[in-house]
């Protein structure tokens, strides 16, 4: 065989042959990596790159699909803070769910995950009654929902009366709308809590019986040993959950529309966001200006917003996250 060694000189350094033949094969290693990541990086581009330069483009326009777009300057973002009220309302309502649904998300997933990764038996059976919920397609889940909660003849409300409890109106109520939108999120977490739970079986065993061995009870041990072994999956928890709850859409609109007894969701604009627009979310605010009133650059710039909001509340949970670690690092 042949020898490929790179001369050396007496000085220790490649020749320049040597350095040739070296940079030679780093550019050959070089586009290797190109090649293998063109698909991925060409996908991004068309299916990420594009629409986004394309969004912030359009959002200083006036575009109505039909029509060129006519470049109008930060008109739709003014429009947007000053005369729109609706939006307004929307953004409220889509806070409320990120507040009350983020904290309610990881926290019943991560009670749910608990309770069964303490089972003795039947451990698969019911992570699998618990994930199986998530299969459900959104539109469907919904429509049972408003069924189950519905007022007059839905078993809740039916079994409520027999312990004389009021159940009150759900769905078509302002004041339980969103609560009950919550109720219907949490039956589908369980994704979450899939992820949670193998965080959870993956905390070292010897972190708690070192723990046991100091005094610590199942409290001090839940507090000192779990949530900081597991502490990067809840941060994904709390981001996926915002995210989620900012893009809150198909659920808030087939309720709206089932609530009020139709079928309509796009057709009828007065039904969306019933009953009084408390189910009126961020993003259904922007379907209907973007493809029912066909403002497509004023539902653009509501769209670069809600990037911008939820790039934002991404961030500062990573920044906070890599803060607290190097400080237990250091203590």
């Amino acid at each position: 065989m042949t020898s490929t060694a790179v001369p050396i000189r007496t000085d220790g350094s490649p020749s320049a042959p040597g350095k040739a033949r070296a940079g030679a094969r780093r550019a050959k290693r070089r586009r290797t990596v190109f090649f293998f990541m063109a698909p991925a990086s060409l996908g991004f581009l068309i299916f990420f790159g594009y629409p986004l330069i394309a969004t912030v483009y359009y959002s200083f326009t006036r575009y109505d699909l039909i029509n060129p777009p006519v470049f109008i300057g930060f008109d739709n973002y003014v429009r947007m803070f000053t005369t729109e009220p609706l939006v307004g309302t929307a953004a409220y309502n889509t806070l409320w769910l990120v507040v009350v649904l983020t904290v309610c998300r990881v926290v019943f997933s991560l009670g749910i995950a608990s309770v069964i990764s303490r089972l003795k038996s039947g451990v698969g059976l019911v992570r699998t009654l618990c994930y199986l919920p998530t299969l459900a397609p959104p539109a469907a889940a919904t429509l049972a929902f408003v069924f189950v909660f519905n007022p007059e003849f839905g078993p809740v409300n039916r079994f409520l009366r027999l312990v004389g409890i009021d159940g009150g109106l759900w769905f078509n109520s302002p004041a339980m709308s969103k609560p009950a939108l919550t109720l219907l999120a949490l039956w589908g977490s369980g994704e979450l809590m899939i992820i949670i739970l193998a965080a959870l079986l993956d905390v070292p065993t010897e972190q708690y019986e070192a723990a046991e061995l100091d005094g610590a009870g199942s409290v001090r041990k839940f507090w000192h040993v779990t949530l900081p072994s597991i502490s990067p999956v809840l941060l994904f928890g709390v981001v996926n959950s915002i995210i989620y709850a900012l893009q809150f859409f198909t659920q808030a609109i087939v309720a709206s529309s089932a609530s009020a007894g139709t079928a309509d969701v796009a057709g009828n604009s007065k039904l969306i966001g019933a009953p009084q627009n408390s189910t009126l979310t961020y993003p259904i605010w922007l379907y209907v200006q973007g493809f029912r009133y066909f403002n497509m650059g004023y539902a653009a710039a509501m769209a670069v917003l809600l990037f911008i909001v939820s790039a934002g509340f991404t961030w500062i949970l990573v920044r906070q996250l890599r803060k607290s670690q190097h400080q237990e690092e250091g203590a």
